[in-house]
């Protein structure tokens, strides 16, 4: 459903406001295996990982590691070279996001829970190097479009094969979806692709050590939790991380 109704808005965003619409059967591949790849394993895979129990701090820790196996990639796949200061710039991302992070790990970790966030955090890291290596081929409203139709079609398979079609429209689900077509498909991975197209693959990555940090800053501001100051530690080292990563260039 999610997908269905994004892949509509991006088709529209495609045909009203795209110059080139010509779409060529290499460019839809292309486009299919990066939307199987973001929208069906890897966000797939975390979500299948958060039903079978795994806790929203392990499978956030396990994606964490998404830049460091995004830039061992890169620099087989893409030929991207990191300088000792972008290393050690995703030490102190992934070292801020662990300090966020640990004080959760690990109660009640089931195999399948795990293995289904290994399966999130190497789809993740495949996305970006597949959509570094195919952003030229087609505008950013088509690409999404077709991501998010190959994935519409891939979780429908899915439910057909192994789920009973039931929805409650509840207050609730109403708002949790709007902001998953909204604020995430629409807009968050809308922009991860904008960056991924005018960035090098293992820069891009490195925001996600963000993710941990920011979530925990939110959650203070928006749900009243708390934000220590060991999560204030967290959070610098990461901004640092990332900064280092995307801003510092110096070659020894």
């Amino acid at each position: 459903m999610r997908f269905g109704i994004v892949a509509l808005f991006f088709f529209l965003f495609f045909i009203f406001f795209s110059k080139n619409k010509y779409i060529s059967l290499k460019a839809f591949r292309d486009a299919s295996i990066s939307g199987l790849l973001f929208h069906g394993f890897y966000l797939g895979g975390v979500f299948f990982a958060l039903s079978k129990g795994i806790s929203a701090t392990v499978i956030a820790l396990i994606v964490s590691l998404q830049p460091i196996l995004t830039s061992f990639l890169a620099k087989i796949y893409l030929k991207e070279m990191l300088t000792i200061f972008q290393w050690i710039g995703i030490i102190l991302g992934f070292s801020g996001a662990c300090i966020i992070l640990i004080s959760d790990l690990i109660n009640g970790l089931t195999l399948i829970a795990f293995f289904s966030g290994i399966v999130g955090l190497i789809s993740s890291s495949l996305g970006i190097i597949w959509q570094k290596k195919i952003a030229a081929n087609l505008s950013l409203s088509g690409n999404n479009f077709l991501q998010a139709l190959s994935a519409s079609v891939f979780h429908l398979l899915l439910a057909l094969c192994f789920e009973e079609f039931f929805i409650n429209f509840s207050n609730e689900f109403i708002l949790a979806i709007s902001w998953q077509i909204f604020a995430v498909s629409l807009g968050a991975f809308l922009i991860l692709m904008w960056l991924i197209s005018n960035n090098k693959a293992n820069e891009t990555s490195t925001l996600f050590f963000l993710v941990p940090p920011i979530s925990a800053l939110l959650a203070f501001l928006i749900l009243g939790e708390r934000f220590t100051y060991i999560d204030f530690l967290g959070l610098s080292l990461s901004c640092l991380g990332v900064f280092m990563v995307s801003k510092i260039n110096i070659k020894i």
